[in-house]
Protein backbone atom coordinates (compact mmCIF):
# COMPACT_ATOMS: atom_id res chain seq x y z
CA UNK A 1 0.00 0.00 0.00
CA UNK A 2 1.71 3.18 -1.36
CA UNK A 3 2.03 6.87 0.92
CA UNK A 4 -0.82 9.07 0.82
CA UNK A 5 -0.65 12.53 1.06
CA UNK A 6 -3.43 15.28 0.71
CA UNK A 7 -3.66 15.02 -2.63
CA UNK A 8 -6.03 11.78 -2.66
CA UNK A 9 -8.27 13.57 0.01
CA UNK A 10 -11.68 14.92 -1.26
CA UNK A 11 -10.16 18.56 -1.45
CA UNK A 12 -6.73 18.05 -3.00
CA UNK A 13 -4.54 20.74 -3.74
CA UNK A 14 -4.44 21.73 -7.11
CA UNK A 15 -1.40 21.32 -9.02
CA UNK A 16 0.37 24.14 -9.76
CA UNK A 17 2.76 23.06 -12.67
CA UNK A 18 4.81 25.51 -14.41
CA UNK A 19 3.62 26.88 -17.72
CA UNK A 20 6.40 26.94 -20.93
CA UNK A 21 9.69 28.63 -20.21
CA UNK A 22 7.87 31.18 -22.88
CA UNK A 23 4.83 32.05 -20.51
CA UNK A 24 6.48 32.94 -17.34
CA UNK A 25 8.68 36.57 -16.97
CA UNK A 26 11.87 35.30 -15.16
CA UNK A 27 12.86 36.26 -11.24
CA UNK A 28 15.92 38.92 -11.02
CA UNK A 29 19.27 36.71 -10.37
CA UNK A 30 19.76 37.23 -6.62
CA UNK A 31 23.11 38.86 -6.31
CA UNK A 32 25.88 37.38 -3.40
CA UNK A 33 25.30 38.52 -0.10
CA UNK A 34 28.04 40.97 1.49
CA UNK A 35 30.85 38.96 3.39
CA UNK A 36 29.22 39.47 7.11
CA UNK A 37 25.73 40.92 6.18
CA UNK A 38 22.67 39.25 4.83
CA UNK A 39 20.23 41.61 3.83
CA UNK A 40 17.70 39.22 3.21
CA UNK A 41 17.85 38.03 6.52
CA UNK A 42 18.44 40.66 8.16
CA UNK A 43 15.32 42.37 7.15
CA UNK A 44 13.31 39.40 7.80
CA UNK A 45 14.60 39.28 11.38
CA UNK A 46 13.41 42.78 12.08
CA UNK A 47 10.02 41.74 11.11
CA UNK A 48 8.20 41.68 14.37
CA UNK A 49 7.05 38.11 15.56
CA UNK A 50 9.01 36.36 12.66
CA UNK A 51 11.52 33.66 13.27
CA UNK A 52 13.47 32.33 10.63
CA UNK A 53 13.71 29.08 11.55
CA UNK A 54 16.21 28.01 8.32
CA UNK A 55 17.15 28.49 4.73
CA UNK A 56 16.66 25.27 2.56
CA UNK A 57 19.09 24.35 -0.38
CA UNK A 58 17.14 23.50 -3.98
CA UNK A 59 15.51 26.88 -4.71
CA UNK A 60 15.24 27.54 -8.47
CA UNK A 61 18.03 30.07 -9.80
CA UNK A 62 17.16 33.77 -8.46
CA UNK A 63 15.50 32.60 -5.66
CA UNK A 64 16.55 31.66 -1.79
CA UNK A 65 14.29 29.35 0.00
CA UNK A 66 13.21 30.10 3.70
CA UNK A 67 11.11 28.73 6.37
CA UNK A 68 9.98 31.10 8.84
CA UNK A 69 7.63 30.72 11.71
CA UNK A 70 5.01 33.90 12.77
CA UNK A 71 3.83 34.30 15.80
CA UNK A 72 0.04 34.50 15.42
CA UNK A 73 -2.73 34.99 18.32
CA UNK A 74 -5.02 32.34 18.54
CA UNK A 75 -8.10 34.35 18.44
CA UNK A 76 -7.97 37.26 16.53
CA UNK A 77 -10.38 39.20 18.74
CA UNK A 78 -9.10 38.28 22.42
CA UNK A 79 -5.41 38.02 22.66
CA UNK A 80 -5.58 36.95 25.99
CA UNK A 81 -6.07 33.43 24.28
CA UNK A 82 -2.63 32.98 23.42
CA UNK A 83 -0.64 32.75 20.52
CA UNK A 84 0.86 29.87 18.26
CA UNK A 85 3.72 29.73 15.70
CA UNK A 86 2.57 29.53 12.03
CA UNK A 87 4.99 28.11 9.94
CA UNK A 88 5.39 30.06 5.89
CA UNK A 89 7.79 29.56 3.65
CA UNK A 90 9.41 32.43 1.11
CA UNK A 91 11.01 32.10 -2.09
CA UNK A 92 12.59 35.47 -2.31
CA UNK A 93 13.35 36.90 -5.72
CA UNK A 94 13.72 40.52 -5.61
CA UNK A 95 12.03 43.34 -3.55
CA UNK A 96 10.69 44.94 -6.34
CA UNK A 97 8.77 42.26 -8.02
CA UNK A 98 5.39 41.10 -7.14
CA UNK A 99 4.91 38.76 -4.37
CA UNK A 100 2.32 35.67 -4.64
CA UNK A 101 0.44 34.86 -1.28
CA UNK A 102 -0.04 30.89 -1.22
CA UNK A 103 -2.61 29.32 0.93
CA UNK A 104 -2.43 25.53 1.31
CA UNK A 105 -5.51 25.37 3.56
CA UNK A 106 -3.39 22.62 4.86
CA UNK A 107 0.47 21.76 5.88
CA UNK A 108 2.77 23.60 4.40
CA UNK A 109 4.59 21.82 1.78
CA UNK A 110 8.78 22.34 2.67
CA UNK A 111 9.55 21.86 -0.51
CA UNK A 112 10.65 25.47 -2.98
CA UNK A 113 7.75 24.61 -5.56
CA UNK A 114 6.36 27.77 -7.26
CA UNK A 115 2.54 28.05 -7.82
CA UNK A 116 1.51 29.07 -10.99
CA UNK A 117 0.76 32.47 -10.67
CA UNK A 118 4.60 33.01 -8.93
CA UNK A 119 6.10 30.98 -12.33
CA UNK A 120 4.10 33.88 -14.55
CA UNK A 121 5.11 37.24 -12.35
CA UNK A 122 8.55 35.81 -11.82
CA UNK A 123 7.43 36.67 -7.98
CA UNK A 124 8.49 36.08 -4.80
CA UNK A 125 5.92 33.73 -3.17
CA UNK A 126 4.83 33.35 0.67
CA UNK A 127 3.35 30.16 1.47
CA UNK A 128 1.09 29.84 4.39
CA UNK A 129 0.32 27.04 6.50
CA UNK A 130 -3.60 26.84 7.63
CA UNK A 131 -4.00 27.38 11.52
CA UNK A 132 -4.38 23.84 13.32
CA UNK A 133 -2.12 21.79 10.79
CA UNK A 134 0.91 20.95 10.71
CA UNK A 135 3.04 22.18 12.73
CA UNK A 136 0.66 25.79 12.88
CA UNK A 137 -1.37 24.26 16.40
CA UNK A 138 -1.79 25.95 19.64
CA UNK A 139 -0.84 24.17 22.34
CA UNK A 140 -4.49 23.75 23.53
CA UNK A 141 -6.36 22.94 20.74
CA UNK A 142 -9.94 24.85 21.81
CA UNK A 143 -11.45 24.21 17.71
CA UNK A 144 -13.57 26.87 18.16
CA UNK A 145 -10.71 29.09 16.94
CA UNK A 146 -10.63 27.21 13.56
CA UNK A 147 -12.96 29.35 11.52
CA UNK A 148 -12.85 30.79 8.38
CA UNK A 149 -12.45 34.43 9.95
CA UNK A 150 -9.83 33.44 11.76
CA UNK A 151 -7.59 32.33 9.19
CA UNK A 152 -8.75 35.38 7.27
CA UNK A 153 -7.30 36.97 9.88
CA UNK A 154 -4.33 34.89 9.87
CA UNK A 155 -3.58 35.99 6.33
CA UNK A 156 -4.51 39.50 6.40
CA UNK A 157 -1.38 39.95 9.15
CA UNK A 158 1.17 38.22 7.04
CA UNK A 159 0.44 40.07 4.39
CA UNK A 160 0.32 43.31 6.35
CA UNK A 161 3.68 42.08 7.48
CA UNK A 162 5.30 41.88 4.79
CA UNK A 163 4.08 44.30 2.85
CA UNK A 164 6.61 46.74 4.14
CA UNK A 165 9.28 44.23 2.53
CA UNK A 166 7.43 43.80 -0.53
CA UNK A 167 5.91 46.87 -1.80
CA UNK A 168 5.00 45.51 -5.10
CA UNK A 169 1.59 44.91 -6.51
CA UNK A 170 0.42 41.44 -4.47
CA UNK A 171 -1.79 38.24 -5.70
CA UNK A 172 -3.37 35.46 -3.44
CA UNK A 173 -3.56 31.84 -4.42
CA UNK A 174 -4.54 28.50 -3.29
CA UNK A 175 -5.53 25.54 -5.13
CA UNK A 176 -8.81 23.36 -3.65
CA UNK A 177 -9.40 24.19 -0.04
CA UNK A 178 -6.67 26.64 -0.27
CA UNK A 179 -8.41 28.34 -2.98
CA UNK A 180 -11.21 28.57 -0.99
CA UNK A 181 -9.33 30.14 1.99
CA UNK A 182 -8.01 32.69 -0.40
CA UNK A 183 -11.60 33.52 -1.32
CA UNK A 184 -12.33 34.02 2.52
CA UNK A 185 -9.32 35.94 3.10
CA UNK A 186 -10.97 38.80 0.55
CA UNK A 187 -14.37 38.43 2.02
CA UNK A 188 -13.52 39.70 5.19
CA UNK A 189 -10.31 41.95 4.06
CA UNK A 190 -10.86 42.84 0.36
CA UNK A 191 -8.15 44.82 -0.16
CA UNK A 192 -5.12 43.16 0.92
CA UNK A 193 -4.14 41.90 -2.57
CA UNK A 194 -4.60 43.10 -6.22
CA UNK A 195 -6.21 39.94 -7.13
CA UNK A 196 -6.87 36.46 -6.47
CA UNK A 197 -6.73 33.42 -8.70
CA UNK A 198 -8.52 30.42 -7.08
CA UNK A 199 -8.01 27.02 -8.25
CA UNK A 200 -10.78 23.83 -7.74
CA UNK A 201 -12.98 25.88 -5.67
CA UNK A 202 -15.66 24.03 -4.18
CA UNK A 203 -18.41 26.60 -3.24
CA UNK A 204 -20.98 24.36 -0.98
CA UNK A 205 -23.50 27.16 -0.31
CA UNK A 206 -26.22 24.84 0.96
CA UNK A 207 -25.16 22.09 3.32
CA UNK A 208 -28.62 20.73 2.82
CA UNK A 209 -28.55 20.84 -1.20
CA UNK A 210 -25.95 18.50 -2.65
CA UNK A 211 -28.59 18.52 -5.90
CA UNK A 212 -25.49 19.37 -8.07
CA UNK A 213 -22.84 16.88 -6.36
CA UNK A 214 -25.59 13.73 -7.31
CA UNK A 215 -26.36 15.28 -10.69
CA UNK A 216 -22.73 15.56 -11.66
CA UNK A 217 -21.87 11.86 -10.57
CA UNK A 218 -24.77 10.44 -12.17
CA UNK A 219 -23.80 12.55 -16.00
CA UNK A 220 -20.01 12.75 -15.94
CA UNK A 221 -18.03 10.34 -18.34
CA UNK A 222 -19.58 7.83 -20.65
CA UNK A 223 -22.59 5.66 -19.50
CA UNK A 224 -20.37 2.41 -19.24
CA UNK A 225 -17.84 3.52 -17.30
CA UNK A 226 -20.35 5.00 -14.44
CA UNK A 227 -21.80 1.69 -15.00
CA UNK A 228 -18.39 0.06 -14.17
CA UNK A 229 -17.90 2.13 -11.39
CA UNK A 230 -21.19 1.25 -9.72
CA UNK A 231 -20.55 -2.44 -10.82
CA UNK A 232 -16.86 -2.17 -8.82
CA UNK A 233 -18.84 -0.53 -5.90
CA UNK A 234 -20.82 -3.76 -5.65
CA UNK A 235 -18.30 -6.13 -5.80
CA UNK A 236 -16.45 -4.62 -3.37
CA UNK A 237 -19.16 -4.52 -0.95
CA UNK A 238 -20.40 -8.25 -1.61
CA UNK A 239 -16.84 -9.41 -0.51
CA UNK A 240 -16.62 -6.51 1.77
CA UNK A 241 -15.36 -9.61 4.69
CA UNK A 242 -12.71 -10.66 2.84
CA UNK A 243 -11.98 -7.18 1.55
CA UNK A 244 -12.29 -5.43 5.27
CA UNK A 245 -10.07 -8.41 7.09
CA UNK A 246 -7.60 -7.39 4.12
CA UNK A 247 -7.43 -3.69 5.55
CA UNK A 248 -7.69 -4.79 9.34
CA UNK A 249 -4.50 -6.85 8.69
CA UNK A 250 -2.95 -4.06 6.57
CA UNK A 251 -3.65 -2.08 9.56
CA UNK A 252 -2.18 -4.24 12.30
CA UNK A 253 1.03 -4.59 10.33
CA UNK A 254 1.71 -0.97 9.74
CA UNK A 255 0.84 -0.06 13.65
CA UNK A 256 -2.28 1.87 13.20
CA UNK A 257 -5.71 0.97 13.90
CA UNK A 258 -9.72 2.29 13.45
CA UNK A 259 -10.36 4.19 16.68
CA UNK A 260 -11.63 7.22 15.09
CA UNK A 261 -13.56 5.61 12.37
CA UNK A 262 -14.73 2.79 14.14
CA UNK A 263 -13.66 -0.46 12.17
CA UNK A 264 -12.17 -1.50 9.33
CA UNK A 265 -15.65 -2.34 7.69
CA UNK A 266 -16.97 1.09 8.29
CA UNK A 267 -13.45 2.57 6.73
CA UNK A 268 -13.81 0.20 3.63
CA UNK A 269 -17.21 1.36 3.37
CA UNK A 270 -16.74 5.10 3.53
CA UNK A 271 -13.85 4.55 0.61
CA UNK A 272 -16.27 2.30 -1.77
CA UNK A 273 -18.77 5.66 -1.18
CA UNK A 274 -16.07 7.89 -1.87
CA UNK A 275 -14.83 5.94 -4.73
CA UNK A 276 -16.75 7.59 -7.69
CA UNK A 277 -15.83 11.73 -6.37
CA UNK A 278 -12.62 10.81 -6.13
CA UNK A 279 -11.96 8.67 -9.14
CA UNK A 280 -13.17 11.80 -11.47
CA UNK A 281 -11.39 13.83 -9.26
CA UNK A 282 -7.67 12.66 -9.97
CA UNK A 283 -8.56 10.62 -12.76
CA UNK A 284 -9.45 11.31 -17.02
CA UNK A 285 -11.77 8.85 -19.25
CA UNK A 286 -8.53 6.94 -19.96
CA UNK A 287 -8.53 5.84 -16.17
CA UNK A 288 -12.25 3.95 -16.57
CA UNK A 289 -10.25 0.65 -18.78
CA UNK A 290 -8.68 0.36 -15.78
CA UNK A 291 -11.86 -0.37 -13.46
CA UNK A 292 -12.06 -3.90 -12.21
CA UNK A 293 -14.94 -5.97 -14.03
CA UNK A 294 -17.22 -8.39 -12.62
CA UNK A 295 -14.79 -11.28 -12.94
CA UNK A 296 -12.13 -9.29 -11.15
CA UNK A 297 -10.46 -11.36 -8.21
CA UNK A 298 -10.42 -9.72 -4.74
CA UNK A 299 -6.63 -8.48 -4.99
CA UNK A 300 -7.59 -6.64 -7.73
CA UNK A 301 -10.68 -4.64 -5.97
CA UNK A 302 -8.61 -4.11 -3.22
CA UNK A 303 -5.83 -2.75 -5.01
CA UNK A 304 -8.19 -0.29 -7.29
CA UNK A 305 -9.98 0.80 -4.42
CA UNK A 306 -6.43 1.76 -2.46
CA UNK A 307 -5.60 3.41 -5.64
CA UNK A 308 -8.81 5.21 -5.73
CA UNK A 309 -9.73 6.25 -2.58
CA UNK A 310 -6.73 6.13 -0.48
CA UNK A 311 -7.82 3.02 2.06
CA UNK A 312 -4.64 5.07 4.43
CA UNK A 313 -6.93 8.06 4.93
CA UNK A 314 -9.53 6.31 7.20
CA UNK A 315 -6.92 4.94 9.53
CA UNK A 316 -5.70 6.60 12.61
CA UNK A 317 -2.11 7.43 11.45
CA UNK A 318 -3.38 9.79 8.76
CA UNK A 319 -7.15 10.63 10.09
CA UNK A 320 -5.66 11.94 13.10
CA UNK A 321 -3.80 14.81 11.04
CA UNK A 322 -7.00 15.48 9.25
CA UNK A 323 -9.07 16.13 11.97
CA UNK A 324 -9.29 19.61 11.55
CA UNK A 325 -10.03 19.22 7.58
CA UNK A 326 -12.98 17.51 8.80
CA UNK A 327 -14.01 19.93 11.58
CA UNK A 328 -14.07 22.55 9.06
CA UNK A 329 -15.99 20.59 7.20
CA UNK A 330 -18.74 19.79 9.18
CA UNK A 331 -18.90 23.16 11.33
CA UNK A 332 -18.66 26.10 8.03
CA UNK A 333 -17.33 24.45 4.67
CA UNK A 334 -20.29 21.51 4.14
CA UNK A 335 -19.96 18.08 2.78
CA UNK A 336 -21.11 16.53 -0.28
CA UNK A 337 -23.54 14.08 -1.02
CA UNK A 338 -22.93 10.33 -3.36
CA UNK A 339 -25.12 8.02 -5.05
CA UNK A 340 -26.54 5.09 -3.42
CA UNK A 341 -29.37 3.84 -4.89
CA UNK A 342 -27.37 1.25 -6.70
CA UNK A 343 -25.98 -0.04 -3.26
CA UNK A 344 -29.32 -0.72 -1.62
CA UNK A 345 -29.35 -3.66 0.94
CA UNK A 346 -25.21 -3.65 1.10
CA UNK A 347 -24.62 -0.05 2.99
CA UNK A 348 -24.73 -1.07 6.86
CA UNK A 349 -23.72 2.79 8.13
CA UNK A 350 -26.36 5.16 7.56
CA UNK A 351 -24.15 8.77 7.20
CA UNK A 352 -21.26 7.26 7.22
CA UNK A 353 -19.13 10.01 5.12
CA UNK A 354 -20.95 12.55 7.45
CA UNK A 355 -17.93 14.91 8.85
CA UNK A 356 -18.53 14.02 12.18
CA UNK A 357 -17.43 10.07 11.36
CA UNK A 358 -14.03 11.68 11.26
CA UNK A 359 -13.60 13.75 13.86
CA UNK A 360 -13.23 12.32 18.22
CA UNK A 361 -16.75 12.93 19.61
CA UNK A 362 -14.55 14.53 22.48
CA UNK A 363 -14.84 17.47 19.97
CA UNK A 364 -18.01 19.42 19.80
CA UNK A 365 -19.19 20.16 16.20
CA UNK A 366 -21.94 22.82 15.43
CA UNK A 367 -22.19 23.64 11.66
CA UNK A 368 -22.93 27.24 11.13
CA UNK A 369 -25.02 27.67 7.90
CA UNK A 370 -24.62 31.33 7.14
CA UNK A 371 -21.01 31.21 7.17
CA UNK A 372 -20.98 30.03 3.21
CA UNK A 373 -24.23 32.30 2.22
CA UNK A 374 -22.38 35.16 3.32
CA UNK A 375 -19.18 34.05 1.10
CA UNK A 376 -21.42 33.55 -1.54
CA UNK A 377 -23.42 36.74 -1.66
CA UNK A 378 -20.02 38.63 -0.79
CA UNK A 379 -18.30 37.00 -3.93
CA UNK A 380 -21.62 37.63 -6.48
CA UNK A 381 -22.53 41.46 -5.26
CA UNK A 382 -19.17 42.90 -4.05
CA UNK A 383 -16.54 40.48 -5.08
CA UNK A 384 -13.22 42.12 -7.64
CA UNK A 385 -10.44 40.58 -9.41
CA UNK A 386 -11.09 36.90 -8.76
CA UNK A 387 -10.19 34.63 -11.06
CA UNK A 388 -11.41 30.69 -10.97
CA UNK A 389 -9.76 28.11 -12.70
CA UNK A 390 -12.01 24.77 -12.95
CA UNK A 391 -12.01 21.47 -14.38
CA UNK A 392 -14.91 20.78 -16.19
CA UNK A 393 -14.58 16.86 -15.64
CA UNK A 394 -14.34 17.86 -11.70
CA UNK A 395 -16.31 16.69 -9.09
CA UNK A 396 -15.09 19.16 -6.58
CA UNK A 397 -16.73 22.65 -8.08
CA UNK A 398 -19.98 20.86 -9.22
CA UNK A 399 -21.35 23.71 -6.99
CA UNK A 400 -18.79 26.67 -8.47
CA UNK A 401 -18.27 30.00 -7.61
CA UNK A 402 -20.00 32.86 -9.53
CA UNK A 403 -18.44 36.54 -9.37
CA UNK A 404 -20.70 39.56 -10.19
CA UNK A 405 -18.22 41.75 -10.82
CA UNK A 406 -16.92 42.72 -14.38
CA UNK A 407 -13.44 42.50 -13.94
CA UNK A 408 -13.91 38.50 -12.01
CA UNK A 409 -14.66 35.53 -14.52
CA UNK A 410 -14.98 31.53 -14.13
CA UNK A 411 -12.92 30.11 -16.48
CA UNK A 412 -13.23 26.00 -17.60
CA UNK A 413 -10.24 23.44 -18.51
CA UNK A 414 -11.64 21.39 -20.90
CA UNK A 415 -11.67 17.99 -19.77
CA UNK A 416 -9.74 18.51 -16.96
CA UNK A 417 -10.14 17.19 -12.92
CA UNK A 418 -9.44 18.88 -9.55
CA UNK A 419 -5.70 19.49 -10.69
CA UNK A 420 -6.57 22.49 -13.23
CA UNK A 421 -3.88 24.88 -14.02
CA UNK A 422 -3.72 28.41 -16.28
CA UNK A 423 -1.72 25.98 -18.27
CA UNK A 424 -4.26 24.02 -19.39
CA UNK A 425 -7.27 26.31 -20.68
CA UNK A 426 -8.21 26.74 -24.13
CA UNK A 427 -6.03 28.80 -25.87
CA UNK A 428 -7.92 31.51 -25.49
CA UNK A 429 -8.90 31.37 -21.97
CA UNK A 430 -5.34 30.82 -20.78
CA UNK A 431 -4.03 34.32 -23.19
CA UNK A 432 -7.13 36.10 -21.17
CA UNK A 433 -6.11 34.66 -17.80
CA UNK A 434 -2.41 35.62 -18.29
CA UNK A 435 -3.26 39.12 -19.67
CA UNK A 436 -5.83 39.08 -16.38
CA UNK A 437 -2.99 38.67 -13.67
CA UNK A 438 -0.59 40.48 -15.80
CA UNK A 439 -2.50 43.37 -15.57
CA UNK A 440 -3.41 42.72 -11.77
CA UNK A 441 0.12 42.91 -10.96
CA UNK A 442 1.00 45.73 -12.70
CA UNK A 443 2.03 45.19 -16.00
CA UNK A 444 0.64 46.23 -19.41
Amino acid sequence: MRTWTRRRLLLSAASAAGLAATAAVPAKAAGPARPGRDEVVERLRSLPGLRVVEERPGAEPGYRFFVLGLRQPVDHRNRAAGTFEQRLTLLHASADRPTVLFTTGYEAALTPRRAEPTVLLGGNQIQVEHRFFGTSRPAELDYTHLTIRQAADDHHRVVSLFRGLYPAAWISTGGSKGGMASVYHRRFHPHDVDGTVAYSAPNNVDDREDSAYLRFLDTVGTAACRDALRAAQRQILLRRADLAARYEAWAASTGTAFGIIGSADKALEIAVLRAPLMFWQNGTAADCAAIPGPDATTDALYAWLDDTAALPVYADAVARDYIPYFYQLGTQLGYFDVPTDHLAGLLRYPDAIEPRTFVPRDIPMRFDSAAMPDIDRWVRRRGSRLLFINGAQDPAVAESFHPGSPDSRVLWAPGTNHHATIAGLSSADRADAVATLTHWAGGS
